[in-house]
């Protein structure tokens, strides 16, 4: 029998030694119920992230953060920097989205979603399986000396991961320098574009330093959100958990006889047969209680099932529940706290699609020339200003001029009639306004101004024009 007080666990992680050394982790190979829900929804999920870069929506990548030239599409949506806070309003909603995931489900997140538990868990651990065998196998062959037989698994293992970390790294990229630049890399060849070569093969090197040594230490010592559990987790919340009420009775756990009784003996459900220690991808004892190790992926609760399936026992001894369900019995309720964060959850989505309806594919920007001020024609009055125009769209603009709005003037720009304005592209320059100053009521007139590409208006604008206070 265990004891059950001890707390050692909490000084230190499964994947460091007594030294201080790394110490690997050999899961055993999960299966059951749980864990073919999550190959589906792993799949699809791969599927998608692996597509993102490559669907294009009018034109638009689906998928794209080009940091270095601050654009991102998300959704289709194309990001310039003057949308930057509509960018920031998606991440705001995604963290409120997460948090309010963890506050109901926990750490579901990171056993279904993270792209670190897909690729590790669904991509790399099962070429390791195939290729080195389940648990016991591994183990044997990492003791074992380097003989043919452990290097020609080994060989074989690193390098498939070595071409799939190449291959991440690609995926990865398009959604950096989007994948028509990519392609358009890929056909001038390694030579024209050394530096982005280089940061690829540095990328390459990251995701294979991951998914070879570092693995589920992403999860236990990089990952910030593993320390958000403290704070947004609480009875009411719903994890992978241990029945142990059921598990541990009156006289606690203990192996299995099939002589007994246990229901007349006074001992737990849980056998100790540690096989959601070994099943476990970070190697946690889940009957310790929620952990931040956990990563809430279920493979413990197909497990468990299984052991109980096969010494007659009711399953469910690890199952998803909240520890007032657990311990008092008590149903899941919608808190306040919950409440609170679905409501904001709520708002923030409503103001964004609000933005995103109000949201011009084309802006214009016109400002007065710093240092300039206004000067006489006759009866005319001049200002001088600069003009910029982003073209948001996948539309070229040939014909681009303007129209003054509400006011007679001449509105001209320096040194070209019609603008010219690429696909996702911005021009700008200088145009002077002339107008009478019988027409100006005050020191400072707003003035309207109209884009147009060739007779279709793209845009409406408005700027502030200078003239005396008083005319002679």
């Amino acid at each position: 029998m265990s004891n059950y007080s001890d707390e050692s666990f909490r000084d230190s992680i499964a994947t460091i030694d007594e030294e201080g050394n790394r110490k690997f982790i050999f899961p055993k190979k999960p299966s059951g119920k749980f864990y073919n829900y999550r190959k589906w929804v792993s799949y699809f999920l791969l599927l998608v992230l692996v597509a993102n870069p490559f669907v294009k929506i009018n034109g638009n990548q689906f998928m794209m953060f080009n940091v270095l030239e601050r654009r991102f599409n998300i959704f289709g949506f194309p990001f310039w920097p003057q949308d930057f806070y509509l960018f920031v309003l998606f991440m705001i909603i995604g963290v409120v989205f997460v948090v309010l995931f963890t506050v109901i489900f926990g750490r579901l997140f990171c056993g279904w979603i993270c792209p670190q538990t897909i690729f590790l868990e669904m991509v790399f651990r099962r070429i390791e399986y195939w290729i080195e065998g389940d648990r016991g196998a591994q183990i044997r062959l990492s003791k074992q000396e380097w003989n043919a037989e452990k290097i020609r698994k080994k060989g074989l293992k690193w390098f498939i991961f070595l071409i799939l970390s190449f291959f991440i790294a690609n995926i990865f990229l398009a959604y950096l320098i989007s994948s028509d630049e990519l392609f358009k890399m890929i056909e001038e060849g390694p030579k024209n574009n050394f530096s982005t070569l280089v940061a690829l093969l540095i990328f390459t090197g990251v995701f294979y330093f991951i998914f070879v040594w570092f693995r589920e230490q992403v999860c236990i010592i990089a990952c910030p959100y593993g320390r958000l559990q403290g704070v947004l987790l609480d009875n009411k919340s719903i994890n992978v958990a241990y029945d142990f009420v059921r598990g541990e009775k009156e006289l606690g756990r203990a192996k299995f006889n099939k002589q007994e009784d246990r229901a007349t003996t006074g001992k737990g459900d849980c056998i100790d047969c540690k096989q959601c220690v070994h099943v476990c991808p970070t190697g946690i004892d889940i009957r310790n209680g929620v952990q931040l190790e956990c990563i809430n992926c279920t493979a413990c609760i197909d497990e468990c099932d299984t052991i109980m399936e096969s010494v007659n026992l009711p399953k469910g001894l690890i199952r998803y529940a909240s520890e007032d369900e657990i311990e008092k019995k008590a149903k899941f309720k919608f808190t306040t706290r919950m409440k609170g964060y679905t409501a904001v959850l709520f708002i923030l989505v409503g103001v964004l699609t609000g933005l995103l309806f109000l949201r011009n594919d084309v802006e214009t920007v016109i400002l007065r020339l710093p240092g300039q001020l206004y000067e006489h024609k006759g009866d005319a009055i001049s200002n001088i200003f600069t003009f910029k125009i982003i073209n948001k769209t996948n539309k070229d603009f040939n014909k681009v001029h303007f129209k003054l709005n509400g006011i007679k003037g001449n509105l001209k720009v320096v040194g070209v009639q019609d603008l010219k304005i690429p696909k996702q592209g911005m021009t700008g320059g200088t145009l002077f306004i002339e107008i009478n100053r019988f027409l100006l009521e005050s020191d400072k007139t707003k003035l309207k101004i109209e884009v147009y590409n060739g007779d279709r208006k793209i845009e409406t604008t408005t700027t502030s024009f200078l003239s005396p206070r008083t005319f002679d």
